[in-house]
């Protein structure tokens, strides 16, 4: 499992509550929420450098 970055996020109680609403209503933590919304964007925004493929088909 990669290694992942912990920060302090400070942000507006509304904002907050309504991600947590949304994560409530997907199944997810707050935390895990924000990480989708994020991979989302930079997905979206085509900002995610493409994941390498195994070299293991290459026998």
């Amino acid at each position: 499992m990669s290694k992942k970055k912990s920060f302090v996020l400070r942000i507006d109680p509304e904002t907050f509550k309504s991600i947590e609403k949304w994560a409530d209503d997907e199944f997810r933590s707050v935390n895990g929420q924000l990480e989708w919304m994020i991979h989302k964007s930079l997905k979206d925004a085509k900002r995610l450098k493409p994941k390498k493929k195994s070299n293991d088909s290459e026998e």
